[in-house]
């Protein structure tokens, strides 16, 4: 008899992360798994959106990486509710890891936990954490051909968040060339283009995020 361990792995992992998904519904939150490359500006994104969001609306960070605290600290410094978890190697968040993390962090809502993923586009995307809105950052800097190379993670995204567009016109970047990309993939996803810097566009991403917010427990 032959196993396919792979599936057996993501099943065990999609149904801890409908427990998850039921677990943050109860409590009125959405959770929205980050995922982008090393230097996108996921923390920067998401320090943008907590910064905008209603004040009544309450908000917690489970932040993902190889090592450190670093951006937790920062997040914790600015006064925003968030909590580390270190994969020491993994290249992606799983739902068990999540399931830990949603404890510790201690949110109920109304309102928004931000989960940001591994810097990786390729791996996260497997991986179903209980979330309910994929939100997908690539940057100027990066360069305008990540929708073709890594198709994958942008026809995952229910938005996508193109970040440092203060840089436009300082690096080689084609908008039309990248837009041609996402749209290749994902037809109908929204695309956002912020400046974190400047400020620019976050707004828009927030009146996206409210549209999904939930007001009552999920059966």
């Amino acid at each position: 008899m032959k196993i396919d361990a792979g599936k057996s792995v993501l099943s065990a992992n999609d149904q801890q992360a409908l427990r998850n998904h039921h677990k943050l519904g109860e409590t009125h939150l959405v959770a929205v798994n980050v995922m982008a490359s090393p230097g996108a500006g996921k923390t920067s994104v998401i320090t943008a959106l907590l910064e905008n969001l209603p004040q009544e609306l309450q908000c917690g960070v489970i932040e993902g990486d190889v090592a450190s605290s670093l951006d937790t600290d920062k997040l914790i410094a600015k006064g925003f509710r968030a909590t580390q978890i270190n994969t020491n190697g993994a290249c992606h968040l799983d739902a068990n890891m999540i399931a830990g993390a949603i404890d510790v962090l201690g949110v109920r809502g109304p309102g928004f936990v931000f989960i940001e993923n591994i810097g990786n586009l390729i791996c996260p995307v497997d991986f179903q954490l209980g979330e309910t809105l994929r939100l997908v950052i690539a940057s100027v800097p990066e360069g305008d051909d990540k929708p073709v190379k890594y198709p994958g993670i942008f026809a995952a995204g229910d938005a996508i968040v193109l970040n440092k567009m203060d840089l436009l016109g300082m690096v080689e970047f084609n908008l039309d060339f990248f837009m041609q990309g996402v749209r290749a993939v994902n037809p109908k996803a929204q695309v956002f283009q912020v400046s974190c810097r400047k400020g620019q566009g976050v707004s828009s991403v927030v009146n996206w995020l409210l549209k999904h917010k939930l007001g009552t427990p999920i059966s």
